[in-house]
């Protein structure tokens, strides 16, 4: 009798890898269980369960949170393969790799300014913009009400009264307290401002999603980006606790398009409007000797750009990483290779904001995730004499990178950011010069300090650490 030939079955979904390589924790078992405090499916399979007892009342609260827990899930998660490459920063496969993970080039011909503080920072913009002549684009998660606030509002409405196009987009989460008064002076003066993910019924699916990018681009030329808002916090010179440590970079030449480009694809998402044409994108000729590794990363891709270079440069390192950072929330893998980083003779000092630190969830996540570093030997700074705010890493002396992403989940998995690296041992320097004169407001962290810790802070960072991919 006739049979058909049987299908071979499948048994498993399996992946083999390209290399025989160590596979990564890409999560704890504490960080697994929380997880599966939040997968939507678990309190989505509790809604249906409660709905056949007719429990109506848990019904609606288990609904809402398999609904809430689906609209913040991470957008992205770590690599758990290839991160134990044998080449180093020396190595001329660094460079090729960090471009090629990212498709993001290396851009020659730009100069490139190193900003430190409001003092520094603040007047130079003003300047560029009250020079522009045919359009500014500036992407802002925080632009507050405020005498910083004000000045650039009227410097914007004044260009964009002398007939420059001057474009506005702020995060309607992170802006919007920017209050009504400077509102009205820029759309008085002509700018247009637009809001990114409002909070509306239209919006829902990706409220989550904010634009954490402090960009700035004049005439799509000279560009700034970093760690800094438009707020009266940042400006002085980090003296006390109410002046910000942060720094801007700018950078003028062709480098300068691909900030202008993360700009005008966001802008296209808001608005639906399309830039073109010579006031946004001129011919650049080379401006200056470095060549300059713009990323405008999202997470809604599925893969964060900035993690993959921030996570790449720490498993190539091999004689110093330098990181300062306000938000300091690593996940399995990133403290794994922290740790080995260290093992093999790196030396790695991590600087974060101490007491003046404006998030409490971030603070309570970062300082319970202290222990295994400070047992590999590395060394801890908190940053005391004021709110640390940068967002700097400098490895090996050659290679940094700069602008708006906090070493948490929230700019790896949630957020869009920018920032630019650089390979450049000039530059390089001036990072690491910043870095240990900071060193004066730090305090260190000890691991005896850490483990003596009382109750109270212990209780706090589990209370916490529900929230830690939120951070």
């Amino acid at each position: 009798m006739w049979r058909a030939a049987r299908r071979p079955r499948r048994t498993a979904w399996r992946f083999t890898p390209l290399q025989s390589r160590e596979r990564k924790p890409a999560a704890t078992l504490a960080t697994k269980a929380r997880r599966i405090l939040w997968a939507w499916w678990v309190w989505g399979a509790a809604t249906l369960a409660l709905t056949a007892a007719g429990e109506w009342g848990w019904v609606i609260a288990t609904g809402l949170l398999a609904f809430v827990s689906h609209l913040v899930r991470p957008q992205s998660e770590p690599p758990e393969l290839g991160l134990d490459h044998a080449f180093d920063t020396q190595s001329p496969e660094f460079l090729t790799t960090m471009a090629g993970a990212t498709g993001v080039p290396f851009i020659r011909g730009n100069t490139f300014e190193i900003l430190n503080n409001g003092d520094a920072f603040y007047p130079r913009m003003l300047d560029d913009v009250r020079s522009a002549s045919m359009s500014i684009a500036m992407e802002a998660y925080i632009f507050w009400a405020g005498e910083i606030g004000m000045t650039f509002a009227e410097a914007l409405a004044e260009r964009a009264r002398m007939g420059v196009r001057v474009m506005i987009l702020l995060d309607a989460v992170g802006s919007s307290s920017i209050g009504d008064d400077i509102i009205s002076v820029l759309e008085a003066g002509g700018c247009h401002v637009a809001w990114y993910n409002p909070l509306s019924w239209r919006h829902i699916g990706r409220f989550n999603n904010r634009t954490h990018r402090k960009s700035l681009v004049i005439d799509g030329a000279v560009a700034y980006t970093g760690g800094a808002g438009i707020a009266d916090q940042w400006q002085g010179d980090a003296r006390n606790e109410r002046e910000w440590r942060d720094v801007q970079v700018r950078f003028e030449g062709p480098a300068a398009r691909v900030l202008q480009s993360g700009f005008a694809q966001n802008w296209q998402e808001t608005n639906g409007e399309l830039l073109s044409g010579e006031p946004y994108y001129p011919v650049l000729e080379s401006s200056g000797p470095h060549a300059l590794q713009v990323i405008m990363s999202s997470a809604e891709t599925g893969t964060s750009s900035v993690q993959i270079v921030h996570y790449l440069a720490i498993v190539c390192a091999r004689e110093s990483i330098l990181i300062a950072n306000p938000y300091f929330v690593p996940d399995a893998v990133a403290l794994q290779t922290l740790v080995e980083a260290k093992q093999r003779g790196v030396d790695v000092q991590i600087m974060v904001s101490g007491i003046r630190n404006d998030n409490w969830l971030a603070r309570q996540n970062s300082v319970r995730l202290y222990g295994d570093l400070l047992r590999a030997g590395i060394r801890i700074l908190e940053f005391n004499r004021s709110m640390l705010h940068q967002k700097v890493m400098v490895v090996d002396g050659v290679w940094a990178t700069v602008g708006t992403t906090n070493f948490d989940s929230r700019s790896f998995a949630h957020n869009e950011e920018s920032n630019v690296c650089v390979y450049d041992r000039g530059l390089a320097t001036q990072f690491e010069r910043a870095f240990r004169e900071d060193m004066a407001g730090c305090s260190v962290v000890t691991l005896e300090e850490w483990q003596n810790r009382g109750i109270v802070r212990r209780v706090s960072e589990q209370v916490a650490a529900l929230l830690e991919d939120q951070v």
